[in-house]
This record gives structure tokens, C-alpha cells and sequence, in this order.
């Protein structure tokens, strides 16, 4: 009976094994499609081994928040102080302005810049003339190639209240020397932020040109003919194409919204406009690297509730989205 009941569980092991839902052959299946494109696989491999080395190995290195990092004695021989290097950020006088100033700026920037490349694209999408629809395309999406230090040189350039284009027309009109704006640090973000605007909007609205692009003219043609306007064919034709599109862009801007451009604030920064400009990321570089401390413990600490953050905010927007319009990125 033994022999008689092990012959009929290998019997329905190798017919399961057979079968092309069974786990074996799906095992099976997969190594086939492996070794058949060997080729993808090994160039999947380089990008894969650029994450895990650049991304990946140097999160060991977040164990420097919770020391008091001395170079000599390595990561790892570094004496342990646990949350103090937090505790210190969290009680320092810098930590209210440094966090207003960063969500002011990055809330400021996302209520502007994520309606305005939807707007634009719709409206480019209405356009007729296809040349006329090319040509402002790559208009607005060539300032998207100027390097942020260029970008910063043309705002100085332009905002000099002397010889700048703003600063001539006030003389001429007035009669009077402009006002200094680039010192003034209540307009700091204004500057900032509509600066942007023009930088970017042409290349944010590629992703949303390509998703109207996929919409079934004959919807199109049915609403006309039942006598729907061209706003009307926008608004319930359109508009819900790239709602899942537009959902995930913005559940991705709202996990990033810590992050305010680093090299343009720093670059735009001066003595005049430093307690409206100073946010996270500029005073992490000054106080790991371009002070004379180089607190690196502390830098580090900083960053690291800054990941938090924004990756809780992630989560929010991402649960929000999958509730309120079912879409999500995972």
C-alpha cells in the first residue's frame, strides 16, 4: 500500500508539473523566457546595479543621525547619542523659520505649477492650426533646457532694479531708481516660483499632451453632433482622459514636496533675503559642508526627517487618491 500511494503522489507531481497553471511549470516557463532574452535581462542588470550601489548602499550610511560622527573613529566606531542630533534641529531657533519657509515655497509652488501645464496642454490640444500648435510646443519647452545657474543669471539679469529691463522701465516710466526686488525677502518666492512657471511648464505639459493624444476622436465626433460645444467637449471629454494621469503627478509632487530646489535657492540667496529663503535643503549643505563645523551627524539627522516626511505625505496623497478616484501608483 506504501509503494502503491508514494507512485500515485509522484504520478500527480509530474502531471501537475505539467500542467501550465501549476507553479512548476510556471517556474519552468519563466527560465525559458529568461534564457531566450538573456540580452534584456543583462542589460536590465547595469541599471539595477547603478540603483542598489548609488540608492541603496548608501542608506547604511543614515546611521550617522543617531552618532556623533567623528571622522577618525569611522561610521561604525563613532560614539552612539541616539535622538539628540534630532533634538537638537527640532529646538534650534532656525527650525520654525526653516520649516515655514519651506512649505510656503513648496505649497506655493504646487498650487501654481501642477494646475497651470494641465491648463496649457488642454488648451494647446483645442488649438487647430497644427504648425501654430508646434510652434508654441517648443517655444514654451526650450527654457526647460537653461541650467539652473544660467536660469538664476538671467533672473539677476533681467531684475536689476539698475540695469535690468525691470529697472529701466521703472526709470523711464517714474523717473525714479526701482526698487532693490531681489533683496526685498517677502517677494523671494514670488520670484522663485513664477520663474519656474516659465521654466517649466512647457515640459511638465508633455505628459499630459500625450495622454490627450490617446482620446478616441469619435467621442469627439458624437458630442458634436449632438450639439456639444468645444468647451463642453473639453470639459467631459478630456479633462476625465487625464485625471488618472493628473492624479499620479500629483500624489508624486505631494511625496516630493520637501524638497524645494536646492541650487536655484542657494543661488538666489543673499544676506537680504536669507530668513525668507533659508529651507532645508540649504541650510543641510551649510551646515555639513560650507560651515566651519561640518556637523555631518546633524546634516544628517536633518535629512532624514525630511525623507520621513515626504514619505509620509506620500502615503497620504496615495491613500487620498486611491479613495477619492480609485487611482494610485501603488
Amino acid at each position: 500500500m506504501t509503494a502503491l500511494w508514494n507512485r500515485r503522489i509522484w504520478g500527480n507531481l509530474i502531471v501537475a508539473g505539467k500542467r501550465k497553471d501549476s507553479p512548476v511549470a510556471g517556474k519552468r516557463d519563466l527560465k525559458r523566457q529568461i534564457l531566450a532574452r538573456w540580452q534584456l535581462y543583462l542589460l536590465l542588470l547595469l541599471p539595477l546595479i547603478y540603483i542598489a550601489v548609488f540608492a541603496y548602499v548608501p542608506m547604511g550610511g543614515l546611521v550617522i543621525a543617531f552618532k556623533k560622527y567623528n571622522v577618525r573613529q569611522g561610521i561604525w566606531g563613532s560614539a552612539w547619542v541616539g535622538l539628540d542630533n534630532f533634538v537638537k534641529f527640532f529646538t534650534s531657533y532656525k527650525f520654525p523659520i526653516i520649516m515655514k519657509n519651506t512649505l510656503m515655497i513648496s505649497l506655493y509652488s504646487l498650487a501654481v505649477s501642477f494646475p497651470i501645464p494641465i491648463i496649457f496642454a488642454l488648451l494647446l490640444n483645442a488649438m487647430l492650426g497644427k504648425r501654430y500648435k508646434k510652434a508654441i510646443q517648443t517655444i514654451t519647452y526650450v527654457p526647460y533646457f537653461i541650467s539652473t545657474v544660467v536660469m538664476v543669471g538671467l533672473i539677476f539679469q533681467v531684475l536689476n532694479n539698475r540695469s535690468g529691463i525691470y529697472g529701466s522701465l521703472y526709470t523711464m516710466f517714474t523717473n525714479r531708481t526701482a526698487p532693490n526686488i531681489l533683496a526685498d525677502g517677502k517677494l523671494f518666492k514670488h520670484i522663485y516660483v513664477w520663474s519656474g512657471v516659465w521654466q517649466s511648464t512647457g515640459y511638465s505639459a508633455i505628459i499630459y499632451i500625450a495622454a490627450l493624444a490617446g482620446v478616441d476622436q469619435s467621442l469627439h465626433e458624437a458630442a458634436e453632433i449632438d450639439g456639444a460645444s468645444r468647451f463642453q467637449r473639453l470639459l467631459y471629454i478630456d479633462v476625465p482622459t487625464i485625471l488618472p494621469t493628473a492624479s499620479i503627478m500629483l500624489i508624486l509632487a505631494v511625496g516630493n514636496i520637501m524638497n524645494v530646489g536646492f541650487e536655484k535657492v542657494l543661488l538666489m540667496q543673499n544676506n537680504l533675503n536669507l530668513n525668507y529663503s533659508e529651507i532645508i535643503s540649504t541650510y543641510v549643505y551649510k551646515v555639513g559642508l560650507a560651515s566651519g563645523i561640518n556637523d555631518f551627524s546633524l546634516s544628517t539627522a536633518i535629512s532624514m526627517f525630511n525623507s520621513v516626511i515626504n514619505f509620509i505625505l506620500l502615503m497620504i496623497a496615495n491613500w487620498g487618491s486611491k479613495k477619492l478616484s480609485g487611482n494610485g501608483i501603488f
